[in-house]
């Protein structure tokens, strides 16, 4: 960057070519993100001013994005911000990116509870390794007789669930616990309508191939699956039917081509009627969802 004057759209134009040339995937969208956060303002406000002259205060401040950008890292820890149904959440260093894909979790139980008249008043929901309570939070938000628990084995994730909840105005429905999967509910046995989770599914050989803004950023612990990719389904089918009550259902989200792994570690456990698979908007299996068997 020389002396020149700079607007914001020759601004926005600039740092596009330059993520552009660099390899960042989305260039004039990450440019438009950073500049608006960097003016605390947003992006049609940018485009309503595109003449507006850039003061040397407010160009210094947005190089150093630049910089933190074109090391890779997410555009979300620069911002401190995600969005995920509809709702501005919090992220931090630490603690996973809420993805799109996910919300398909979220749409799964909503189709699966609310036509279902065999509940209670009361769903009692368990969310397992909650991150930055993304899944939980919108759970909370759509569903008024849902009565949540999500656990994480991070203390960053719960702190940060926690304020996101609090935000919200959510914070009553949901008890945020530290702990891996189902430990901090040994007691709850046979009490939860569903168990919902997005576990870490990465195989571990995958790692040197994904995007660097994952691999090098974002928490290993919630994204590292094991050998296969599988090994935290099998701890949470392992233990799923004891705290599943009568006709509960688990949905899980998957990792590209591994819903017929999934599935067969459900059928394995002999507690679950058929599972149903949903894709994702690329066609990837992305959510299997199984009930619970009565057993009579």
């Amino acid at each position: 960057m020389n002396n020149k004057t700079w607007t914001i759209l020759r601004l926005i134009n600039w740092t596009s070519q330059y993520f552009s040339e660099n390899g960042i995937e989305n260039p004039r969208l990450d440019a438009e993100v950073l500049l608006a956060h960097s003016l605390r303002t947003n992006r049609l406000r940018l485009y309503l001013n595109y003449d507006k002259p850039i003061l040397k205060g407010e160009l210094r401040e947005y190089k150093k994005l630049i910089k933190r950008r074109i090391r890779r890292e997410p555009l979300q820890y620069i911002t401190g911000y995600q969005e995920f149904w509809s709702l501005n959440l919090k992220v931090t260093k630490g603690v996973l990116i809420p993805r799109p894909e996910t919300e398909i979790l979220v749409e799964e139980a909503l189709k699966t509870f609310p036509q279902n008249e065999s509940f209670d008043k009361t769903i009692n929901i368990l969310e397992l390794g909650t991150g930055s309570g993304a899944v939980a939070i919108a759970l909370a938000k759509e569903l008024q007789r849902g009565s949540i628990v999500a656990t994480d084995i991070s203390d960053i994730a719960i702190k940060t669930a926690r304020e996101n909840a609090k935000v919200h105005g959510l914070e009553e429905q949901i008890t945020f616990l530290k702990g891996s999967l189902f430990e901090p509910v040994r007691e709850r046995i046979g009490t939860f309508n569903l168990v919902i989770s997005n576990p870490p599914y990465i195989p571990i050989e995958d790692f040197r191939d994904i995007q660097p803004e994952v691999r090098d950023f974002e928490p290993r612990i919630s994204l590292n699956g094991g050998k296969e990719g599988l090994k935290f389904y099998r701890q949470i089918l392992s233990q799923i039917g004891r705290y599943l009550a009568k006709d509960g259902w688990v949905i899980l989200e998957l990792g590209k081509g591994q819903a017929e792994k999934v599935t067969r570690l459900i059928e394995l456990t002999g507690e679950f009627n058929p599972t149903s698979i949903v894709k994702d908007f690329s066609g990837i299996e992305r959510v299997v969802k199984a009930q619970k068997r009565d057993r009579g």
